[in-house]
């Protein structure tokens, strides 16, 4: 008899909900839900590094996304064994004693500090350098030792600290605070006890400096240092966390009701995307994932004979258990990838919105008619016109730091920059610039890893990035000088949310054979261009000088 199991993908933008046969992997059936409040740009602030998201986008879409799978497949209700939830992280969102978010709740369904702290929300930059100052100061462990070193902005207890210390109704209202793949996994299950609640092991080892080190999260001691309140909070948090290939708890009458499904289906324990795809993607022992969107993950496994109790500077940490139970996950990333891109892409963008879209001599046929073709072929022009500008020519020289630097060494004060531009640079130049600039940027990732003793031997990318842009592929196989498989799944970290589904249904005994059997296949490989990699070698040298330049005066503000 068949086994299906439903992965649900929470992005930036969207959800992504996936029906999978556990036999083989294949793809029943998907689909996807924009945030309709996200895209009117609720409770976001740009100027001010600002990003918030209302729960009821995440809620709608789980609701709509997996009847639509169900539906659309016809797969009978009882065959459907498990669910896995993976998210963006660090996503915090404040909880009452109930787990029920404050956005939920009456007077603050519009208070921004209530919502969810979105991943790429930087408010937060002061209280993360309080966190570094006093790991390093307090006279005791270092608790950001097995976070690259550097706690960031981007994370758990840095953001918590901003809110309650900007809003004192959201302070005396919060009970507790959830990452989203606890919360929406939380949501779901019949057991609505916060105490006993499974905690993702995921998102506490990488975003909340928990370790078994130190049994758990960092002691009261060192948390009141920064705020009393994150002192009290602790009590109302958690001590252990859960692998997902465990399972957090049965699906409840409420939402069985709801999404057509039975009470049988378990719920695994919740899990961060990146980290979801690279177990879609067949991660191994010194391969690395590149998950490309709007920024970027790259994840890493190694047994724990082979990393020890050593530490690599400067990442987002490393975690037993936190990709596949039994290795330590590794991973980095960068802060801006797809972003830098569509960063540029507005930039270029302003004219035709503000001047043709608005031109009196067109009607609104041949507005919508231009605006489709353009989109169309905007991105794909660019690229064309870029990929055939001679490296010999002068081309500018860019930094990927548009939303800050996730590693090597996070730091989010930090601002791209570019240089050598001349009278002779046209649009397609800095896209060029730009391009190589993410790729320059995962270069430096990929060398802090094998200079602290990491092994890569293989990479895998993954994404809308990886499957969309030949030429953003070709580029950072020339410039990592490494081959580069590209997974053929739309939904890859959907896909692997639904490997841990099945193995927290007993259908596969571990995660590293639901993946081998589950996972992925390969659409594409990119090799290095030979006579290409000592020229981008050579540019690269511009893009460390640009980046010190830039990172010296960031300092001295």
């Amino acid at each position: 008899m068949k086994n299906y199991v439903i992965g649900l993908d929470y992005g930036s933008d969207s959800v992504r909900a996936v029906l999978i046969d556990t036999e083989n992997g294949l793809e029943i059936a998907s689909d996807v839900h924009w945030y309709q409040r996200w895209k009117n740009n609720a409770y976001c602030n740009a100027g001010i590094n600002q990003f918030r998201q209302h729960p009821l986008d995440h809620i709608e879409g789980l609701e709509k996304t997996v009847k639509s799978v169900m539906c659309k497949s016809g797969v009978d209700a009882n065959l459907v064994k498990g669910i896995c939830i993976d998210t963006t992280g660090s996503s915090p969102i404040p909880v009452n004693n109930q787990g029920i978010p404050l956005a939920l709740i009456d007077g603050f369904e519009d208070n921004p500090n209530a919502m969810m702290v979105l991943w790429k929300d930087h408010t937060a930059i002061k209280e993360a350098n309080e966190i570094n100052d006093l790991a390093k100061n307090w006279g005791g462990v270092d608790f950001t030792k097995y976070e690259g070193g550097i706690y960031s902005s981007e994370w758990f207890w840095a953001k918590i600290l901003h809110v309650i210390r900007e809003d004192e109704d959201v302070k005396n209202a919060a009970f507790s605070w959830m990452e989203h793949c606890d919360l929406i996994s939380f949501l779901l299950i019949e057991n609505k006890d916060l105490k006993s609640f499974k905690r993702s092991r995921c998102a506490a080892g990488h975003k909340a400096m928990w370790h078994q080190d130190w049994n758990g999260l960092p002691p009261v001691e060192f948390l009141n240092q920064l705020d009393p309140y994150l002192g009290k909070l602790k009590e109302n948090l958690f001590t252990e966390t859960y692998t997902s290939n465990e399972v957090a708890g049965s699906l409840s009458e409420e939402w069985a009701s709801k999404l057509g499904l039975t009470t049988n289906v378990v719920i695994a324990v919740g899990t961060f995307d990146a980290h979801a795809g690279a177990v879609g993607a067949k991660i191994e022992e010194q391969t690395l994932v590149r998950v490309m969107g709007t920024s970027t993950c790259d994840i890493i496994v190694s047994s724990n004979e082979l990393i020890g109790s050593k530490t690599v500077r400067g990442i987002c940490g490393q975690v037993d258990g936190s990709v596949i139970p039994g290795f330590v996950g590794l991973e980095a990333g960068q802060s801006a990838f797809g972003d830098l891109l569509a960063w540029f892409k507005e930039i270029l963008s302003w004219p035709i919105d503000n001047l043709v879209m608005k031109s009196a001599i067109l009607d609104d046929s041949q507005k919508a008619k231009l605006k489709e073709e353009i989109e169309a072929n905007f991105v794909k022009t660019l690229s064309e016109q870029a990929q055939n500008i001679p490296l010999s020519e002068s081309i500018p020289t860019a930094l990927d730091w548009i939303n800050g630097r996730r590693t090597p060494d996070a730091n989010q004060e930090l601002k791209a920059a570019m240089s050598n531009l001349s009278l002779g640079t046209k649009a397609p130049h800095i896209f060029k610039a730009l391009v190589n600039a993410i790729c320059f940027g995962s270069k430096k990732i990929v060398e802090r890893f094998e200079s602290e003793g990491v092994v890569i031997k293989s990479v895998i990318g993954i994404g809308g990035v990886a499957r969309k842009s030949p030429y953003i592929m070709q580029t950072l196989a020339n410039v990592l000088n490494k081959p580069i498989k590209i997974a053929a799944s739309d939904q890859t970290p959907a896909l692997g949310a639904s490997i841990y589904a099945a193995v927290a249904a007993g259908i596969y005994p571990t995660v590293l054979e639901a993946s081998q059997k589950m996972g992925s296949d390969f659409e594409a490989t990119y090799y290095p261009e030979k006579n290409l990699v000592d020229t981008y070698k050579n540019q690269m040298q511009s893009y460390s000088e640009l980046s010190s330049f830039i990172e010296s005066i960031t300092k001295n503000k």
